[in-house]
């Protein structure tokens, strides 16, 4: 397969393939073109399929190395440290090839060749992807599955999927907007209610599994930091998440890093605020303990 379209797409476009991968799942030519047309991809695809419904024969010969006919022979050149005869394969009137691989006896064995598009390759050059024989078979069949999953969670024909996908994704970002403006508000209201006590506290600890660094942050910003100190936590209870340290600065200086530490996180921060990613929430226990201390060793009684 890889040199049949190698080959026509020398004849018909001029496009030199300059290397290739033959994958399990999908293979890819590299052309040394900086680009191939849509109409170009189609008229490829349609020539490969024509060959192979014509059933032109595929020939193994052996040559000798010094063979002249070997100087028509399509070749990256022969190794330096070649011995024996050379190994052509030839589809019949369309490419001579020097080639070591297995090769079917005729293109019909190929059954199908599917150009699935183009990639931006490397130096100026073009990915083209292609299916072959099998491969095709099962791409279609597993796009069939696809398509019949679609239909179910979609409740619409295969026609619609693509209409039904982009209203879901609309809904999505209304109801992510909306969220998060609720999320902001909450982040007001808890810090109002914090400052609207009597008795102030010195210390806030706080978690909110779907919070965000915007949401501490804000509350941070709405309490202030002179006199309290603030710990906040967003995400899972258990596993990864966010934290926030806010207070007097000299404190939060000298408590972010234990503070990240126990939670198996790493962090930074500065002007009186330390912030970082967590991989351990389970230990705020632990932090609200270190805290807690340390208000008590700050306070005038003691």
């Amino acid at each position: 397969g890889q040199h049949l379209i190698t080959a026509l797409a020398d004849l018909m476009f001029g496009f030199k393939t300059t290397s290739w991968e033959l994958g399990r799942q999908r293979s890819v030519i590299e052309l040394d073109t900086p680009s191939v047309t849509a109409e170009q991809v189609e008229a490829l695809e349609r020539s490969v399929n024509e060959k192979i419904r014509e059933r032109v024969p595929v020939v193994v010969r052996e040559l000798a190395a010094d063979d002249p006919e070997i100087e028509t022979v399509r070749s990256r050149g022969l190794p330096d440290d070649h011995v024996g005869p050379v190994r052509v394969v030839d589809i019949e009137g369309i490419d001579s090839n020097m080639c070591c691989g297995t090769h079917v006896s005729n293109l019909s064995d190929l059954q199908v060749i599917k150009l699935l598009g183009t990639e931006k390759g490397k130096k100026n050059k073009t990915d083209l992807v292609f299916l072959s024989g099998n491969r095709v078979l099962k791409s279609i069949e597993q796009s069939h599955s696809t398509e019949k999953a679609l239909t179910s969670l979609l409740k619409n024909g295969p026609g619609e999927h693509v209409e039904a996908v982009k209203r879901l994704q609309s809904s999505v970002k209304l109801l992510q907007k909306n969220n998060l403006n609720l999320l902001r508000d909450i982040a007001v209201l808890i810090a109002r209610d914090f400052k609207s006590k009597p008795v102030q506290s010195r210390l806030l600890v706080l978690h909110r599994k779907e919070g965000d660094s915007e949401f501490m942050n804000i509350i941070a910003n709405e309490i202030g930091t002179e006199e309290t100190l603030l710990f906040l936590t967003v995400g899972d209870e258990k596993e990864a998440g966010l934290f926030l340290l806010a207070g007097p600065a000299e404190a939060v200086e000298n408590l972010g890093p234990r503070v990240a530490e126990l939670l198996g996180g790493k962090g930074a921060g500065k002007r009186g605020r330390f912030q970082g990613k967590a991989t351990k929430m389970s230990g705020r226990g632990e932090v609200q303990a270190l805290l807690q201390e340390f208000i008590s060793q700050q306070s005038p009684e003691a």
